[in-house]
């Protein structure tokens, strides 16, 4: 098979745009062409590009061992996390190191398939609305692409899943979702009890987790990697979510009210948990969504895999009435529908924080 034609003309944005985005080729196939310098669309705003002498090399995010659900020290410990970090690592967490390395081994099988196979899961053609590939973030109105290619796969159902979802990741991608599910639903029953929520009924349940997703992320090696980003600086719309990282390394986190960065190393065996807006609403603000983003890799290929629990897109958040008369505090955030606030997350570029904004009264 003949190799794909590379685009004329790199410093035409609609023919990179064309080959990445609506020929399947996506970002790994653009990397693949032998670049020797970094088309112009990737090139953030010398504000966004990854500035590593804001780095702080000697600080890391809490790393906490939960084989022991029960123990007290380990509600606290989480507690304290999402509320001076908004990010934590878990190790002894309980998904069989085979699990994470299959759904690992699944990302990278999905994103060497051919263009032509891709293709088939790109918004225009996929046979479901909740199976998407796409480069960037919202490569139509961003300002300026990010270095990645992802599968977004939101669960219905196990019928639609095994009808809709690729088949060369399907079977691995379902049964790590499940059970890092698993780890966020214990995970959230600690930090509601840390609010006053002394019981998780079916609705509590369904407000914090009734929707899932998944992200299948590539991030090929880069030219340039200075001069771009794997993911602008953001913040999660979810409840939770749980992040299986590759041994290459690259996302960073925000140092609360700093403009410093902090890595979050590779850690075998262990998920990287970071809180969502929809928490810090729920929380009043007490736990802490908190601004991330991934530098792209001059040498190396990188995967990761996140997984999102969320409130469902037809549930209202807001303050959850136990932690504002468990405290007495008046509620920082208003009544939001979930669907409103994720659609304006969705309508714009990667910038920070300001969607919570959207939510404040």
């Amino acid at each position: 098979m003949a190799p794909p034609a590379m685009p004329n003309d790199l410093s035409n944005s609609w023919e990179v745009t064309d080959f990445v985005v609506n020929q399947g080729h996506g970002v790994k196939g653009l990397s693949e062409m032998g670049l020797e310098s970094l088309p112009k669309q990737f090139i953030q705003p010398l504000e966004e590009q990854m500035l590593l002498n804001k780095v702080v090399p000697e600080e890391s995010i809490p790393v906490i061992d939960v084989s022991n659900w029960d123990d007290p020290k380990v509600e606290d410990m989480v507690g304290r996390a999402a509320e001076d970090w908004g990010f934590f690592q878990v190790v002894n967490h309980g998904v069989p190191m085979e699990v994470l390395d299959n759904v690992k081994a699944a990302t990278r099988r999905f994103f060497e398939t051919s263009a032509e196979e891709k293709k088939k899961y790109l918004r225009e053609h996929s046979r479901s609305k909740n199976v998407r590939l796409t480069s960037s973030f919202v490569p139509h109105s961003d300002k300026a692409l990010e270095w990645k290619d992802y599968l977004s796969l939101f669960y219905v159902s196990d019928e639609e899943s095994d009808a809709f979802w690729p088949p060369v990741c399907k079977d691995e991608a379902l049964d790590y979702m499940k059970r890092a599910e698993l780890v966020g639903g214990k995970l959230l029953q600690l930090l509601m009890k840390r609010l006053n929520v002394k019981e998780i009924d079916e609705t509590k349940q369904s407000l914090l987790m009734g929707s899932k997703r998944m992200n299948l992320i590539y991030y090929p090696k880069c030219p340039n990697p200075e001069l771009t980003v794997g993911v602008g600086r953001h913040s999660d719309v979810s409840t939770l979510t749980m992040l299986l990282q590759d041994d290459v390394g690259g996302l960073y986190v925000r140092k609360r009210d700093t403009d410093d960065w902090i890595h979050v190393p590779p850690m075998s065996g262990a998920l990287v948990i970071n809180v969502g807006d929809a928490l810090q609403i729920m929380s009043n603000g007490r736990y802490k969504s908190i601004e991330h983003r991934v530098a792209a890799n001059g040498s190396k290929n990188r995967i990761s895999v996140p997984v999102f629990v969320n409130p469902r897109p037809t549930d209202v958040i807001g303050p959850l009435k136990e932690v504002l008369e468990s405290t007495g505090e008046k509620p920082i955030y208003k009544q939001v529908l979930c669907s409103d606030y994720t659609r304006h997350f969705y309508k714009k570029p990667h910038n920070g924080k300001d969607t919570l904004d959207y939510a404040k009264i």
